[in-house]
């Protein structure tokens, strides 16, 4: 893989992170247009690796709140929320691991997942603004949304997109849906970024590559806060219908190229 292209994936990794079209979808999408072959998933997670740091960026003043072991009763609720939220997540990506590994580069699975991400976005649309905030959310709410981001590993299921719909669905008001959402990503991303590098310690990188690869995450960074900053407005204006018929549109394309390439 050369630098371009392993700044173009990172640049469609950051925007598709947090803009809730599926990143691991449109990695997919893009290697296969590339002609790009990886083995296992390290491009991919050193890449989410980058929307982390985008996030740990945007939201620092919080996560640091929480690094304090705070005693204020809401931020400690907070952090028990974060913590139950990664469970489910955690037992799915244990359980099922090697199996989403086998099926990441399937171009079909990719196309009917992206039909159901714009299944998700079009039901967050009608779905009215619940009322519950930190202080009221409940250990279901963190299990449930948990569960949702558990199910987005696979390819063309919308991390951000399935989250929040759970999260409004359980009744959460949007900025409470928002901040919950992505800084509940940023422990996992976290700990597969971990298991990844391991493997990278003991099997080594080509110099070229390792350069691909630091580039690739460097712009998916970038493009990481962009992408929250926008996603953020359009929540706010609630327009995410247009997000739903973007995903029916190229999840419909996806299933018809894969009948034919």
């Amino acid at each position: 893989m050369n630098l371009i292209k392993a700044i173009i994936l990172g640049m469609v990794q950051g925007l598709t992170e947090f803009l809730p079209v599926s990143s691991s979808g449109h990695l997919v999408i893009f290697q296969r247009i590339f002609g790009i072959e990886t083995t296992g998933v390290t491009f991919e997670v050193l890449l989410h690796f980058g929307t982390l740091l985008a996030v740990l960026w945007v939201f620092w003043p919080d996560f640091v709140n929480l690094l304090k072991f705070p005693r204020d009763a809401v931020q400690r609720r907070f952090l028990l929320m974060l913590i139950l939220g990664c469970i489910p997540t955690a037992l799915i990506g244990f359980l099922l691991g090697d199996f989403i590994e086998s099926i990441f580069h399937s171009l079909p699975l990719t196309g009917v997942a992206l039909l159901i991400t714009g299944g998700f976005l079009k039901l967050l649309t009608l779905l009215p603004e619940g009322r519950k905030e930190i202080s009221t959310m409940q250990p279901g709410d963190a299990l449930w949304v948990g569960l949702l981001q558990g199910i987005a590993i696979i390819p063309g299921i919308s991390r951000s997109g399935s989250t929040i719909t759970a999260a409004l669905w359980r009744g959460l008001d949007r900025a409470t849906a928002v901040r919950y959402s992505f800084m509940l990503a940023a422990p996992v991303i976290f700990g597969a970024t971990l298991l990844e590098l391991k493997g990278l310690i003991t099997g080594g990188l080509e110099s070229a590559l390792f350069w691909s690869y630091a580039a690739g995450t460097a712009a998916a960074f970038v493009a990481g806060i962009l992408a929250i900053k926008i996603f953020i407005r359009l929540l706010q204006e609630q327009k995410f219908h247009y997000f739903a018929y973007y995903c029916w549109a190229v999840g419909t394309a996806v299933i018809i190229a894969s009948l034919f390439f």
